[in-house]
């Protein structure tokens, strides 16, 4: 069945934001009390899901919320230098041509995103989920789905990393987990998605209304 919806994750799958990541994370490290990392565990860390690199650095559940909320601030501040991969403006004009819905879900705040987006491709997007999530990736999906009046059954959540693969699978959306972003391909064929994408042109095959 083809996938009339497509809800991006923004870090690592829009934006190419892992460099910036690793670049302050040793400093939210030291602020927060967890563990630093050399450039090596960095690598080893992409392997690894999104649970085993938490229990690796160490970092208590209810800190989680705190760091993300400032991660947010940092990315708010660093929204000027960040970039998108290349190709995406025109992947995601090329999918509103098609006449197929675009959203984002991400933790990330909407202004760093919008900045970061640019005007067109912003003003593409039919629905946008940003901030912090309460209760999980999951029901934001199917809430994403929801509002534009898709079926889930015909939605495709697109995500770079093993968590943005099992919050689909929750919400009973697809997963379409892409090679070039923060987790390594090998990684997120582990967590076993519907469909591993190394290209922009793979998505435009799987996003045909």
């Amino acid at each position: 069945m083809p996938y009339r919806l497509a809800i991006f994750d923004f870090d690592g799958t829009l934006a190419d934001s892992l460099p910036w990541f690793t670049s302050v994370l040793n400093e939210v490290a030291l602020r927060f009390g967890f563990r630093t990392v050399t450039p090596d565990e960095i690598q080893m860390l992409r392997a690894k899901g999104n649970r085993e690199i938490v229990r690796y650095l160490g970092v208590p559940a209810w800190k989680l919320p705190l760091i993300a909320s400032h991660m947010r601030r940092l990315a708010k501040d660093a929204a000027g230098d960040l970039r998108l991969f290349p190709g995406v403006e025109d992947l995601l004009l090329e999918l509103c041509e098609r006449g197929v819905k675009v959203a984002i879900v991400s933790s990330n705040g909407e202004a760093a995103m919008r900045q970061v987006l640019g005007a067109r491709a912003w003003a593409g997007l039919a629905h946008v989920e940003a901030g912090a999530a309460m209760f999980g990736k999951a029901p934001r999906l199917t809430r994403a789905a929801r509002r534009l009046g898709v079926p889930v059954s015909e939605a495709l959540a697109v995500g770079d990393e093993t968590r943005d693969i099992e919050a689909a699978r929750q919400a009973g959306i697809a997963a379409a987990a892409v090679s070039w972003g923060y987790a390594t391909r090998e990684a997120l064929a582990a967590a076993e998605p519907d469909h591993l994408v190394d290209g922009h042109a793979e998505l435009l095959m799987l996003l045909r209304p």
